[in-house]
């Protein structure tokens, strides 16, 4: 049990020893792959940066999914925003893909993902390591768990904390848009 608390301990302290990185120069970055088969730039926010993207007040409609490569219901639901994402960007919708991966997966797991799948949508990564700040941000009733999608335009917004089959997804989106 000491030994637990000491290594704890050594953790907490390497940690809060790395270099401090002002709120402005974290709200955003970008992680570029450059080798023989890629040139894909990610765009990677931290909440502060990240916040805009959810209090839009434009004519458009946006379908915000948060998802991680390793969250199966996730990537299951993908292709339905991917056909959202081309169907209705006639009707002003932005579908906006959130990856919650770890950082460190991001040159290895999610860019190759994200190619290999083709993904159309914008997708940006959330990089913010206080998720019990940030997540009521986003509803005050979010546990946390992905998949979770916000749709919203300047007259109203819906969370959701569930997976969607096509279907579904469609009977809320139009729930927002006018055909």
């Amino acid at each position: 049990m000491k030994n637990l608390f000491l290594m704890l301990l050594a953790a907490s302290l390497f940690v809060s020893c790395g270099d401090k990185v002002s709120s402005k120069e974290r709200q955003q970055s970008s992680v570029e792959v450059e080798d023989n088969q890629s040139n894909y730039a990610l765009d990677v926010y931290n909440f502060e940066g990240f916040e805009s993207f959810l209090s839009r007040k434009d004519d458009k409609t946006y379908v915000i999914n948060f998802w991680a490569t390793w969250c199966a219901p996730c990537i299951k639901e993908l292709p339905y925003f991917e056909i959202v994402n081309k169907k209705y960007s006639g009707n002003n919708v932005e579908v906006i893909l959130v990856s919650l991966d770890f950082p460190k997966q991001y040159e290895k797991k999610l860019i190759p993902f994200i190619e290999k799948k083709k993904l159309e949508s914008k997708v940006i990564a959330l990089d913010d390591p206080k998720m019990n700040d940030w997540i009521p941000k986003i509803d005050e009733d979010w546990s946390g768990a992905i998949p979770a999608t916000i749709i919203y335009n300047k007259d109203k917004s819906q969370f959701y904390e569930r997976s969607f089959n096509l279907e579904e997804l469609e009977n809320e989106l139009k729930q927002f848009i006018t055909l």
